[in-house]
């Protein structure tokens, strides 16, 4: 008779330590992850709808623990909130203030100018609402104005007043944030008596 042969041990193949150390890198690996993406990091919160080159300051902004993973580079932190920063874009309330959203004071391409519309503003017209302003200018012979042409496409509006007196034909004053290079026009526009509309982007029928 033959005699069977004796099955080889698990314990003693090569290839069995290696399988059962593939799977405890495998099992580490995915606490690793799990714990990596558990952690929260300090960034800040818009806590108002903060407008193109307004300071960013520790008033307008709320410090917020978020669990961001390899994101969390992409947005400021507290200790890189420093003097002298303003926001290039609009950030809306509750938003997360992105690093690409802020840049030195000495950077800024914007101001603001006050406008008043001869038409009715929209009550959705609001902080951080982008606004194209039309002007009419006045015709030599002093009847009427010409035909409305687009001033500005897209301004920013940084605070909105409004006059809703029996007397005031529901005027409304506008504080806009506009690009330095459109200022000259808008003065031009301002002193020249012309008239202006201020409408929300896309409200054109």
């Amino acid at each position: 008779m033959r005699t069977p042969r004796t099955g080889r041990r698990p314990w003693t193949d090569l290839r069995f330590f290696i399988g059962l150390l593939l799977i405890v890198l495998s099992v580490a690996g995915v606490w690793l992850v799990v714990g990596a993406a558990r952690q929260t990091s300090p960034v800040l919160q818009a806590a108002r709808t903060i407008v193109p080159g307004e300071p960013l300051t520790s008033a307008d902004v709320r410090v917020v623990e978020v669990m961001l993973g390899t994101a969390g580079t992409g947005y400021l932190t507290p200790a890189r909130l420093q003097p002298g920063l303003i926001a290039t874009r609009t950030i809306a309330e509750g938003e997360l203030v992105p690093s690409s959203a802020a840049a030195d004071a000495d950077q800024g391409r914007t101001t603001s100018v006050v406008v008043r519309s001869t038409v009715p503003v929209p009550a959705s017209v609001e902080t951080g609402t982008v606004v194209e302003v039309w002007a009419a200018d006045p015709r030599d012979d002093g009847k009427g104005f010409a035909e409305p042409r687009v001033l500005l496409s897209d301004a920013v509006v940084a605070s909105v007043g409004r006059d809703d007196g029996p007397l005031s034909a529901n005027a409304t004053t506008l504080e806009l944030v506009v690009s330095r290079s459109a200022v000259g026009e808008v003065l031009t526009a301002l002193t020249g008596g012309a008239s202006l509309s201020v409408v929300p982007v896309g409200a054109r029928s």
